[in-house]
């Protein structure tokens, strides 16, 4: 599965539910945010800021002000992927794609959701439905895309190879100038047959265009550490961590949760990662917060929880 503190994971190829199907979002039962008077634009201010948790219940606020908001309901989605709540954000981005099927971002950030739920048919589906809405490669997936796969069958690497193949035809169509977009997809899809070097070459690639783009740090650190390359995982997180210090921080306290809580009865201390809490120390100095050394020095997970909003 994922590493602690990745977006992308090996999976298995046995499928479940359909694209648009048994995904049901749940809204937070008591959202203090909920009466705001424009929790669109502030969740995007919120989501600037680094601040995830509250930019989830922003959006929240917002989809429940208005459900026909394609858009807030892509955000709600996407934000709460960086949060490593899949099934949160794949029912989001399903919602935003009942209301806009041609959302590519919606459809880019379902397809690594999936992934990451080790649903690969869907996600070579999902992959395959962004070339088919993309104006520029709509040409390669002519006729219609079934909607549906049965939930106990397997992907056949038949069905892998295809969707692969259109994304290595679409990355050859303009040899001098990288799409980001297909090279994402193509380490989604390399990430799903184990050929962790060659995803690592696609996300690499995508950094030319995009260097600050925390989350392609992360994707590309997640495929390292799954391809046993320690150092140069920890390097790219890092680069991740600069450039977005209060969303990678989310991501290491939910990390360090998700330890203690796998590991039953054992003393936290001794499951909860080093390296992880090293990171961490070094995204409250970038945060500014140098009161939170200490916290972080003595490995105190519930002090930073209570700090930041987070759920132990």
């Amino acid at each position: 599965m994922a590493d602690n503190q990745s977006e992308l994971a090996p999976v298995n190829t046995q499928t479940g539910t359909a694209l648009f199907g048994h995904f049901e979002y749940k809204f937070e039962e008591e959202n203090p945010l909920i009466d705001h008077e424009n929790p669109f634009q502030a969740g995007l201010d919120k989501l600037q800021e680094g601040d995830i948790p509250n930019a989830v219940l922003l959006f929240e606020a917002a989809v429940q002000k208005n459900e026909q908001h394609a858009e807030a309901w892509q955000y709600l989605g996407t934000t709460q992927a960086e949060n490593e709540q899949e099934p949160a954000a794949i029912a989001a981005l399903k919602k935003c794609l009942e209301l806009n099927s041609s959302n590519l971002t919606a459809l880019m950030s379902l397809a690594v959701s999936y992934t990451n739920e080790s649903l690969a048919g869907h996600a070579c589906q999902t992959l395959k439905l962004w070339l088919k809405n993309n104006p520029k490669y709509s040409h390669m997936v002519p006729g219609e895309i079934a909607p549906t796969l049965a939930p106990s069958s397997f992907v056949s690497s038949t069905d892998h190879t295809e969707v692969q193949g259109l994304f290595i035809e679409a990355a050859r169509m303009s040899p001098q100038e990288i799409d980001a977009d297909v090279q994402n997809g193509l380490g989604v899809l390399f990430n799903l047959s184990g050929e962790y070097d060659k995803a690592v070459d696609c996300f690499s690639a995508a950094l030319q265009v995009r260097p600050n783009d925390a989350l392609l740090w992360n994707k590309l650190g997640a495929t390292l550490a799954n391809g046993n390359r320690s150092d140069e995982a920890v390097e790219a997180y890092h680069h991740a961590l600069h450039i977005s210090p209060g969303k990678q921080l989310n991501i290491f306290l939910t990390a360090l949760n998700m330890q203690r809580k796998s590991h039953g009865l054992k003393d936290p201390q001794l499951v909860m990662s080093k390296n992880i809490w090293g990171t961490l120390r070094m995204a409250v100095s970038l945060m500014g917060r140098p009161d939170l050394y200490e916290v972080c020095d003595r490995n105190d997970l519930d002090s930073l929880n209570r700090e930041f909003s987070m759920e132990s």
